[in-house]
């Protein structure tokens, strides 16, 4: 069974810092794309930040020259370092990751995390 696993949230300042780390384990063949998502109360979900399989990156612009995203292979590990941070950011934050798990592709969550940015 597959699982992502957030870790990193937390209350900060306007300007401070935060990074996230999401970890997929289990019986996973291949990595196509992983990322980060936010979902602010009463609003969608949106994009933060992806990171594909041959390292090219994709960013939201809200975050665009705030936010980092990068991965670590070999820990099937994605990280997302947020600096600058505003209250704007405050959010559930979600890994998500499209998998190729036994010959099939398929989008999992994680279980989100909350990121909490005091004025």
């Amino acid at each position: 069974q597959v699982q992502l696993v957030e870790s990193g949230g937390g209350l900060v300042q306007a300007g401070g810092s935060l990074r996230l780390s999401c970890a997929a384990s289990g019986s996973i063949s291949s990595i196509v794309v992983m990322g980060w998502y936010r979902q602010a109360p009463g609003k969608q979900r949106e994009m933060v930040a992806t990171i594909s399989s041959n390292g090219s990156t994709n960013y939201a612009d809200s975050v665009k020259g705030r936010f980092i995203i990068s991965k670590d292979n070999a820990k099937n590990t994605v990280y997302l370092q947020m600096n600058s941070l505003k209250p704007g950011d405050t959010s559930v934050h979600y890994c998500g990751a499209i998998l190729k798990t036994a010959g099939a592709v398929r989008t999992y969550w994680g279980q989100g995390t909350q990121v909490t940015v005091s004025a």
